[in-house]
């Protein structure tokens, strides 16, 4: 008898522990500390053909400046895209120079450093890359994530507090968001007073409930999936004050002014490359726009393909970017 009970009280809590972890997981995702990658880069920014400049908004948010080499030079990843660029007859101004500013916003798990391979690539177009920590990331001191309901507001400040501080035009701008990150991008995109004339998304989500449901169906079947998201939303809505499909991202793009350029991997297991294209297909239709899917990639090996997919968005950033001469 006392056997059964056991049992039978296990079998009550398990589901009630997986979805408190699951929610836990999304609110405050564990920090990823400083990679010996990073640490790297940041020892020498000379040898990625950068130089960098730190601070802290005003309202706590972390943020690192990436800028090119005055004099110049660059690392081995910006030479490449630059060459790529090049191979598409696009006129590129001389190495050191920026013609613009970009906003890169890192995914979930992520941190500002992650994005510092990537700024390299962008700086050697010509941009200046402004790369900030999100709440429960990095050295940000917020504790919870909200995957841009709470957060849409910060791409924007971010531009506008590093060019008071460093001296330099806030426009002109874009923006480039990864996973959760390119959510947050939607929602700063749609603000009536964007700074954005361009905007990219990489692997990023139609609506945090339908990513959701899809994990758990993955992890417990079709017939528990529904049971288990529906836990798993109340004790995000309890943890963060807002519901699942408070972060729905498709009623948002439909929006944007901007010329979009949405991308995914076509073996995505963390948001299906449906979400991808069903935000793709809530464009509106009088602005321009791009899908592009990588072949094979999943959702942490998206930037690491023989994809040329820099050169994509890096040529998209130059076409709509800076100011027409």
């Amino acid at each position: 008898m006392k056997r059964r009970v056991i049992i039978t009280s296990v079998l009550v809590l398990l589901p009630f522990a997986a979805s408190w972890w699951a929610a836990n997981e999304l609110a405050h995702p564990p920090r990823r500390p400083l990679q010996d990658y990073h640490h790297e880069f940041l020892a020498d920014p000379a040898a990625h053909g950068v130089v960098l400049k730190s601070f802290i908004c005003d309202d706590g948010t972390p943020v690192i400046v990436c800028e090119p080499d005055p004099r110049g030079t660059l690392g081995k990843r910006g030479q490449a895209v630059r060459e790529q660029l090049l191979k598409k007859n696009l006129k590129l101004s001389p190495s050191g120079s920026i013609i613009g500013n970009l906003v890169l916003v890192h995914g979930r798990r992520g941190r500002k450093e992650d994005y510092l391979l990537i700024a390299e690539r962008f700086c050697a177009a010509g941009f200046r890359c402004i790369l900030p920590d999100l709440p429960a990331h990095g050295d940000h001191p917020g504790t919870v994530a909200c995957y841009g309901v709470k957060e849409s507001h910060i791409p924007a400040m971010v531009l506008h507090e590093a060019a008071a501080k460093f001296g330099f035009e806030a426009k002109p701008a874009g923006i480039m968001g990864i996973s959760m990150g390119g959510a947050v991008s939607i929602r700063s995109a749609s603000a009536q007073d964007a700074p954005w004339r361009a905007a990219a998304l990489v692997s990023t989500f139609d609506s945090l409930e339908n990513v959701v449901q899809h994990q758990a169906c993955g992890f417990v079947g079709e017939a528990c999936g529904s049971g288990w998201q529906n836990l798993t939303g109340r004790l995000f809505a309890w943890k963060t004050g807002m519901p699942l499909n408070a972060a729905n991202s498709t009623i948002l793009v439909s929006t944007l002014h901007c010329p979009t350029l949405i991308t995914h991997g076509t073996a995505d297991r963390v948001i299906p490359i449906e979400c991808g294209r069903r935000l793709y297909a809530a464009l509106p239709a009088g602005i321009e726009k791009r899908w592009i899917e990588i072949p094979g990639a999943d959702h942490d090996n998206m930037l690491v393909t023989d994809f040329p997919i820099y050169a994509e968005m890096a040529e998209w950033m130059l076409r709509y970017v800076p100011d027409s001469k």
